[in-house]
């Protein structure tokens, strides 16, 4: 019993860390594009070189601020505090676990029935999210500064394989 045991533990555990990192990554990049479409469309920043041209002209041109860089990376230094929003869910058929938030974005009572909302799971969702925004932060900016679809199942499946499990499609068809 013991060796069975022994030889289940550590599929287990691999298995919980799949399912942490991949609803890391799934909870990073929704709260991104959540604080993305929180910014007014019209505000802009200036980009480019502020040195002087020999003609005279400066090379500045003016992006939208939402998905420009330095937002993106502000961003990214804070988005992980919003893990502590989350609570895990275990489903019941497969035992894996997800995340979902437990704190509505606008303040709506939320159905929380089969959601564990404690500091272990918070805590345990926050270090993934930081240690995926810091390996994949360059992912990150690439795929947030352009408007793509998909980026959850880009990034999180297709680009890094930490939510290989989650898509029971070959990655060519995403």
């Amino acid at each position: 019993l013991a060796a069975a045991l022994a030889a289940l533990l550590p599929a287990a555990c691999a298995r919980r860390s799949q399912d942490l990192h991949c609803g890391a990554c799934r909870a990073l990049v929704d709260e991104l594009e959540w604080e993305i479409a929180q910014v007014d469309p019209r505000k802009t920043i200036q980009m480019g070189s502020f040195r002087i041209n020999p003609d005279g002209s400066q090379s500045v041109v003016e992006v939208p601020y939402a998905r420009s860089e330095a937002h993106l990376t502000e961003l990214l230094e804070r988005v992980c505090e919003k893990m502590k929003e989350y609570g895990e869910k275990v489903d019941p058929s497969t035992h894996r676990k997800s995340y979902v938030r437990v704190i509505s974005h606008d303040g709506t009572k939320m159905d929380l029935s089969g959601i564990k909302i404690d500091g272990d799971v918070a805590s345990s969702l926050k270090f993934a999210c930081e240690s995926i925004a810091e390996e994949y932060e360059d992912e990150l900016i690439e795929f947030l500064s352009h408007e793509a679809d998909n980026v959850k199942d880009r990034l999180c499946s297709k680009r890094t394989d930490l939510c290989d499990h989650a898509l029971h499609i070959p990655h060519d068809e995403l």
